[in-house]
C-alpha cells in the first residue's frame, strides 16, 4: 500500500532509527575486549551467536512496534536518534590494536583452526581442480638404469653435474644400488673435499668417480690412512696426487697391500728405496694390478730373451711399461729387432723403446 505524504517522514525516521540501534547492538554484541591472539588481533569472549542474533531482532523488533503504534513517540525517536549519534562515535573510538580487527568471522576462525578436520584424500573436487594438479610420474619399483631415479634422486643429480657417467656405474648393480641409498650431503660431499684435497681437481671428479665407485663403499678415516702411510714413505703430496689420478682405485687398498707390494718390487727387482718409489710413481697401477703378469715377463727377459740381471733393472727403471707388456707382442718384437734386423742386446739396453714400438715388414 502506498504511503501518505504524512506518513513519510514518519517511515523514514523509524527506519534511521533501526540502523542505528542495529548497528548499536551489533557493536555491543561484537567488540568486546578479550585475549590477543595474533599481532594486531584480538579474540572476543566467547559468547552465543544464537542469543545474540535473538536480542538484537527481538530489540530491533521492540522498536519498529513502538514508532508503528504511537505518533507521540516521534519526538523521542529523535532525541534518541541524537543520543545514539552521540554514542556511536565513543564506541568506534577504541584502540588502535582494535580498529585492525577484520571481522567477527575472522575471529572465530583464528579461534577455531585447530578443531577444523584434516582434508581428507578422498574429498571429491572438481573436474577444474583435477586439471590444475600436476603430478610427479611413480617412482619405479625396479628398473635396469639409474635415468629413472635421476629426477627423484638429488644425489644423481649432482653426480651428473660433476661429469659422473651413470651409465657406466649402472653395469654394476651392487654400486647403483649403493648410490640410491646415498645422501648428498652426508655421504658424498665429504669425500669430494678428501680427494680435493688429496689433489684431484675438480674437472677430474667426474671421470674418477665414473671408473672408482666403489670408493663410496671406502670407510673415510681408512681413506685418510692409506694417504698418510704413503706420505710416511716419502712419496711427496704431487706424487700421491698423481699416482691417485693414474690409478683411481689406489686408495682402495689396505695399507697392509701396499706395504706388500712396494716390498715386493723393491725385493724382486733389487732396486733402491728411491728407485722404487719412483717407478710405482710413474706406473702406479704396479700397485693395484694382478702381480702374475710381472713375475711372467720377468722370466721372459732372463731365459727367453736372454737379458742380465742388471740389464733388466736398467730397462725398467726407463721404461716401467715393460713390466706389464704382452708376452707374445714382446718377443715377436725382440725377435724382429734382434734377429732380423740384428740389433744386439746392448744397444737394445740402451734404447728400451723398441717393447712400445710395432714393426711391420
Amino acid at each position: 500500500m502506498a504511503l501518505s505524504a504524512q506518513q513519510i517522514p514518519r517511515w523514514f525516521n523509524s527506519a534511521k532509527l533501526r540502523s542505528l540501534v542495529n548497528a548499536a547492538q551489533l557493536t555491543k554484541c561484537f567488540t568486546r575486549p578479550g585475549r590477543t591472539l595474533l599481532h594486531g588481533f584480538s579474540a572476543q569472549p566467547q559468547i552465543s551467536s544464537d542469543n545474540c542474533f535473538l536480542q538484537w531482532g527481538f530489540k530491533t523488533y521492540k522498536t519498529s512496534s513502538l514508532w508503528n503504534s504511537s505518533q507521540s513517540t516521534s519526538s523521542s525517536s529523535q532525541e534518541n536518534n541524537s543520543t545514539q549519534s552521540s554514542l556511536l562515535p565513543s564506541m568506534n573510538e577504541q584502540p588502535q590494536k582494535t580498529q585492525k580487527i577484520p571481522s567477527f568471522d575472522s575471529e572465530l576462525f583464528l579461534e577455531e583452526l585447530d578443531e577444523l578436520p584434516p582434508l581428507s584424500p578422498m574429498q571429491p573436487i572438481s573436474e577444474e581442480e583435477a586439471i590444475q594438479i600436476i603430478a610427479d610420474p611413480p617412482l619405479p619399483p625396479a628398473s635396469f638404469t639409474l635415468r629413472d631415479y635421476v629426477d627423484h634422486s638429488e644425489t644423481l643429480q649432482k653426480l651428473v653435474l660433476l661429469g659422473v657417467d651413470l651409465s657406466k656405474i649402472e653395469k654394476h648393480t651392487e654400486a647403483a644400488n649403493l648410490l640410491l641409498r646415498l645422501d648428498f650431503e652426508k655421504d658424498i660431499k665429504q669425500m669430494l673435499l678428501f680427494l680435493k684435497d688429496v689433489g684431484i681437481e675438480d674437472n677430474q671428479l667426474g671421470a674418477f668417480l665414473t671408473k672408482n665407485h666403489a670408493i663410496f663403499s671406502e670407510d673415510l678415516e681408512n681413506l685418510k690412512i692409506r694417504v698418510a702411510y704413503l706420505l710416511s714413505k716419502n712419496f711427496s703430496k704431487a706424487d700421491v696426487a698423481q699416482m691417485v689420478r693414474k690409478a683411481p682405485f689406489l686408495l682402495n687398498f689396505s695399507v697392509e697391500r701396499l706395504d706388500n707390494r712396494l716390498g715386493f718390487f723393491q725385493k724382486e727387482l733389487e732396486l733402491s728405496v728411491k728407485k722404487t718409489r719412483d717407478l710405482v710413481v710413474r706406473l702406479p697401477r704396479l700397485l693395484t694390478g694382478s702381480l702374475e703378469p710381472v713375475k711372467e715377463n720377468m722370466k721372459v727377459y732372463r731365459l727367453e730373451l736372454g737379458f742380465k740381471h742388471n740389464e733388466i733393472q736398467h730397462m725398467i727403471t726407463r721404461i716401467p711399461k715393460m713390466l706389464t707388456a704382452n708376452k707374445r707382442k714382446l718377443t715377436e718384437t725382440f725377435d724382429f729387432v734382434h734377429n732380423v734386423m740384428s740389433i744386439p742386446h746392448h744397444i737394445i739396453v740402451k734404447f728400451p723403446q723398441f717393447s712400445n714400438r710395432k714393426y711391420r715388414i
